[in-house]
């Protein structure tokens, strides 16, 4: 498929080096003809409208993957809404005018599958957008997300600028985040069957009923989606990311288990929230442009645990 912008010899700056998605980037573009910048949170606040226009006049450079959030699961989205809206509307914003003002030829801003609405037809199309109501643990993330994609379509339609949205699916994988108190479902039950494991428990607590159905996209697989389509899509509208399947909670705590070596009973807690009943996205746009996810769902739990244990030492847990 031709390309519609060449990325050979662009500078890069990968906003949000240090998160899951973001490291990622970095380890799959480093491959490329491309010069990566970073900058941490101690030299960039995103949040700092001034500092954010400075260093972007000081650091010129021609793209910007925008993968820097304030992210979690149920629990911290229920107990800091202010801070997700806040953050993220904070951090878009001033990325989105900074590039603006500053020249740069393209953004990826990485958006979310919880920008559909709670009861949206699956799997979820790109048009599902805005046209139900959100799912109300996470509306204050899916909010500021939902602003980011007309963010994008807003500088694209007014200035003409090669601003693109993608939604990816749960992520999971290298660099993700195993503090039981901002973790997603995976790596929560991960770190739990861990523990679970080394205490010689016997059963597995899991939040809800286990019957809801999540897809689970391994973040390497993101982040050669994402080089694919800096360089082969150019639209307003944003494109899903995922791998177009969906597993229950059970399914992935039962496999989970398996991976971790934890041998006891998984105990499910219907008096814990459930969240969305079913989120799948439908990635048939993604698939006619030439790419799928290659990373089959046990394999990426393997890599994931491995890299939990070997870094389980060095984390905020």
């Amino acid at each position: 498929m031709n390309k519609v912008y060449d990325m050979t010899g662009k500078r890069v700056f990968v906003a949000g080096h240090r998160g899951m998605v973001g490291n990622a980037v970095v380890r799959r573009f480093a491959g490329e003809p491309v010069d990566v910048v970073t900058a941490g949170r101690s030299e960039l606040d995103l949040r700092d409208q001034a500092g954010v226009n400075a260093w972007f006049a000081s650091n010129r450079f021609d793209v910007l993957i925008l993968a820097a959030a304030t992210v979690g699961g149920i629990l911290a989205n229920s107990t800091r809404p202010a801070d997700f809206i806040y953050d993220n509307l904070m951090i878009e914003t001033n990325l989105f005018e900074a590039a603006h003002r500053n020249g740069v030829e393209r953004i990826v801003f990485l958006g979310s599958s919880c920008i559909y609405p709670k009861h949206a037809a699956q799997p979820m199309s790109e048009d599902a957008l805005l046209t139900g109501p959100l799912e109300p643990t996470n509306q204050w993330y899916a909010i500021a997300k939902i602003a980011g994609i007309k963010l994008a379509q807003a500088y694209r339609q007014q200035y003409g600028h090669r601003y693109i949205s993608v939604m990816p699916t749960n992520l999971y994988g290298i660099g993700d985040n195993f503090n039981l108190e901002g973790a997603h479902v995976l790596p929560a039950l991960m770190r739990k069957a861990h523990e679970a494991k080394l205490a010689g428990a016997e059963e597995l607590e899991v939040w809800g009923t286990g019957r809801v159905r999540r897809e689970f996209l391994f973040v390497d697989d993101l982040a050669d989606a994402l080089w694919f389509l800096s360089e082969h899509y150019d639209d307003s509208e944003p494109i899903n990311v995922g791998v177009g399947e969906d597993v229950t909670i059970a399914d992935i705590a039962k496999m989970i288990s398996e991976v971790v070596g934890f041998e006891g009973r998984l105990r499910f807690d219907p008096t814990k929230p459930d969240g969305t009943p079913r989120k799948l996205l439908d990635v048939g746009k993604l698939k006619t442009l030439g790419w799928s996810a290659k990373t089959p769902l046990r394999e990426g739990l393997q890599s994931t645990y491995e890299w939990f244990l070997a870094n389980a030492g060095e984390l905020r847990l």
